[in-house]
């Protein structure tokens, strides 16, 4: 049973070359067009969903330009080509494709939205005229353009029937459908469409399990030339070419005199007492004066030279001293601990009594160092005070020498004495001269005196008056003028004043001298060797498996670093 297709709605255009239409025309141009159903709608609709056989009649008015409904009568009414209508009459299915387009235009979709039904389309192979036609034809067939796509769905194709004409895997099926008929009853060779789902899936799970084996064998084979060759090389470099290393280890320590005072006594036995002398010590050993004198003593660079050396820890017969000195820093290890107050020294050499050697020589030009630290302050301190000493001992010479001159000069030794004579005589007239006045009074206060013995006393009170006046006379030279014996005497007592003042700085001098140079023997720096180097029997390095885990973990590390850097890279590159 055919069913004929009704149409919505019908344009009718008119030529310009017809102005005049017959009556014919006119009626058809005033004819109304009857409005569509809702019924009708949905018959056409489903009408032109379902295959369709062809309708000879219907097409071929439509191609005249007719409406299959009304072509019959315009013709029998006119009777004349002339008299019909000029111009063309849409068919239902171009007025529903129309009628659908504007729809799709009206839902205001976006132009992302758009582009993604056109790609939906031709993954589909539907023909699309435009993004609002791929619309169309997606939705016709049950497919939602706008929905996103798995996996399987990129895979497998929804497009294409099956020989059967049975929908793809995927797609909605529309009812009404036919039933294919049974073709035969052989067994057949094509798949079903589950067996087909499940044999894609098994082809992509083998093509990504070969892309994973893939990556890996690659992978393996970068890590095989960038880590593992480059760590078995320096394996092999270690257990079999490297020259073996006999270190010596000693450790000594810089010790301080015991001091009297209290600060000294408290710091005395600490490591901060002689942590300065203890880094100069190692300092002076990790330079390059002591590499110098090992080689002028030992031939240190004649014991780096030999041929049966590896090429890495050889020292070439004719190298510079700068050579020769990355040599000793690198065999020569010296560490201070501050918390003990300890230096510990290690030597490697090639040869194990050739090490002990070289460590006993160190220990030594560390003792001659200690030696010199402070033996320029003390001298400098104990030249000072002898020095002062005799400055000393200077003045009050010339003090003494003085003070014996003035009493040359004076022809007295001792002016005050002689003054104090002088006072001492006159007091004594005086106290005579007293005793004979009483006397001449008492002799006076007779009525008749006795004048033998009157003039007698007065002889006496006259003599003695010129003893006190010769005496007086004297006293006054001694103590008056440049040349008195005053003077004289002032000058003596400060010379001997001086003298005392010398005598005590002497004294001071000495004492000064005394303390320096116990003071300099306290600041004595002593090397005490706390562990005597003994040379070792079995080689301490290379460290063969240490240095080459240490390597592997190196490449690894240098190979991660340059893979992060290069996916970075290329992360950046491709988005």
């Amino acid at each position: 049973m055919t069913i004929k297709p009704k149409a919505k709605k019908f344009r009718i255009r008119r030529s310009p070359a017809a102005p005049d239409a017959g009556p014919g025309g006119e009626a058809a141009a005033a004819r109304p067009v009857p409005a569509p159903d809702m019924h009708s709608s949905a018959s056409a609709a489903s009408a032109s969903a379902q295959p369709q056989p062809p309708n000879t009649a219907a097409q071929a008015a439509t191609a005249a330009g007719k409406s299959p409904q009304f072509g019959g009568q315009t013709g029998g009414q006119t009777g004349d080509p002339s008299g019909a209508l000029s111009g063309q009459v849409s068919s239902a299915r171009e007025t529903r494709l129309e009628t659908d387009i504007d729809a799709i235009r009206q839902e205001g979709l976006t132009g992302r939205q758009l582009r993604m039904a056109r790609r939906v389309a031709q993954k589909h192979d539907l023909p699309a005229t435009s993004d609002f036609d791929a619309v169309r034809l997606l939705r016709e067939k049950g497919i939602d353009p706008f929905k996103r796509a798995n996996m399987l769905e990129l895979v497998v194709p929804q497009n294409k029937a099956q020989p059967d004409n049975t929908p793809a895997v995927g797609q909605n099926v529309q009812l009404p459908q036919t039933v294919p008929a049974a073709k035969i009853n052989l067994p057949s060779t094509e798949l079903s469409p589950a067996e087909r789902r499940q044999h894609e899936i098994s082809e992509m799970q083998r093509a990504i399990a070969g892309r994973r084996r893939r990556k890996l064998v690659l992978l393996m084979a970068r890590l095989a030339f960038f880590v593992l060759l480059p760590t078995l090389i320096t394996g092999y470099f270690f257990y079999a070419v490297a020259t073996p290393m006999y270190a010596t280890k000693s450790e000594f320590l810089v010790l301080k005199a015991d001091g009297a005072g209290a600060v000294s006594s408290l710091l005395s036995g600490t490591q901060f007492a002689t942590s300065q002398d203890s880094i100069a010590v190692q300092g002076y050993l990790q330079s390059k004066g002591a590499m110098l004198r090992l080689e002028s003593e030992m031939g240190f660079k004649t014991h780096f030279s030999q041929d049966w050396i590896d090429p890495i820890q050889r020292l070439d017969p004719n190298a510079t001293n700068e050579q020769a000195y990355k040599i000793y820093k690198r065999n020569v290890k010296i560490g201070y601990d501050p918390t003990e107050g300890v230096v510990r020294m290690e030597v490697s050499a090639a040869d194990p009594e050739i090490s002990a050697e070289f460590s006993r020589r160190l220990i030594s030009y560390a003792q001659d160092e200690v030696n010199h630290l402070s033996e320029q302050k003390r001298s400098d301190q104990v030249s000072e005070a002898e020095a002062a000493l005799e400055l000393a001992e200077n003045k009050r010479r010339e003090a003494q020498r003085h003070l014996v001159e003035l009493q040359q000069d004076g022809m007295v030794l001792d002016p005050e004495g002689v003054i104090l004579s002088l006072r001492s005589q006159i007091n004594t007239f005086e106290v005579q001269v007293q005793q004979k006045e009483l006397e001449l009074a008492a002799l006076m206060d007779n009525t008749r005196p006795n004048r033998a013995k009157v003039a007698g006393v007065e002889a006496d009170i006259n003599r003695l008056s010129e003893v006190i006046k010769r005496l007086n006379d004297r006293m006054t030279d001694a103590s008056e003028g440049e040349n008195s014996l005053a003077n004289h005497r002032v000058q003596i007592q400060m010379a001997q004043a001086d003298l005392a003042t010398r005598d005590l700085m002497l004294q001071s001098a000495l004492q000064q001298v005394e303390s320096t140079r116990m003071e300099a023997n306290r600041q004595v720096r002593y090397l005490t060797t706390a562990v005597a180097p003994v040379a070792s029997e079995e080689a301490s390095y290379p460290r063969k498996f240490e240095n080459t885990i240490l390597a592997f973990l190196i490449f690894s590390g240098i190979y991660l670093l340059c893979s992060l850097t290069a996916s970075i890279l290329r992360e950046q590159v491709s988005s």
